[in-house]
């Protein structure tokens, strides 16, 4: 906890895009159910919050274990304040239509990676889906980030979720070109 809030007041946000990146607003776009209920979990500044909320819909959640940008978010959205979850990701309980993904996977130690894909499944509804971006660079010992391959998360995810898009991401950002994976896994 105490290594993210320090990041967080040392400036040290190099992730952090100050916006929503391409892929994950190309994909917001074509969502046409305003009612799901969705978690951001490691949010960070919460720009995909944001964009949400600003395009209708209402039942977004996020949570962080920093607290300084869940206070960026509170000051922007100040209606939104009960939808701020400060915890740990792996303590909440609740349930979810869609979770995107967007820096918290490769910001975990790769030890902890079966950890999320448990904690994934048993935060979405029936159906539910975890979708956005994945690393695909080598897996080194050091990070966050920490990467990873196509081969790896179909080995980790398969268990657990129907994979529906793995795929390069042909709209990254320009610093994260021909790095990401976009995906779309559906829980089992």
């Amino acid at each position: 906890m105490n290594y993210w809030e320090e990041r967080y007041k040392k400036g040290e946000t190099g992730w952090d895009t100050g916006t929503i990146t391409t892929p994950l607003k190309e994909y917001i776009d074509q969502l046409t159910d305003k009612n799901l209920k969705i978690l951001i979990p490691g949010a960070g500044n919460g720009y995909e919050f944001d964009y949400l909320v600003e395009n209708g819909f209402q039942n977004v959640y996020v949570i962080d274990i920093a607290e300084t940008p869940l206070r960026n978010i509170k000051s922007r959205k100040p209606e939104f304040a009960s939808h701020l979850i400060h915890s740990d990701f792996f303590a909440l309980e609740n349930t979810f239509d869609l979770i995107l993904e967007q820096t918290f996977f490769c910001a975990l130690p790769p030890k902890m990676r079966l950890q999320y894909v448990e904690k994934m499944a048993s935060l979405l509804n029936p159906n539910g889906k975890l979708a956005g971006l994945l690393f695909d660079f080598p897996l080194t010992a050091e990070g966050p980030p920490f990467g990873g391959s196509v081969t790896e998360y179909l080995n980790l995810f398969s268990d657990k979720f129907n994979i529906k898009t793995l795929e390069k991401a042909y709209n990254s950002i320009k610093p994260r070109e021909n790095k990401e994976l976009f995906f779309i896994f559906e829980v089992k």
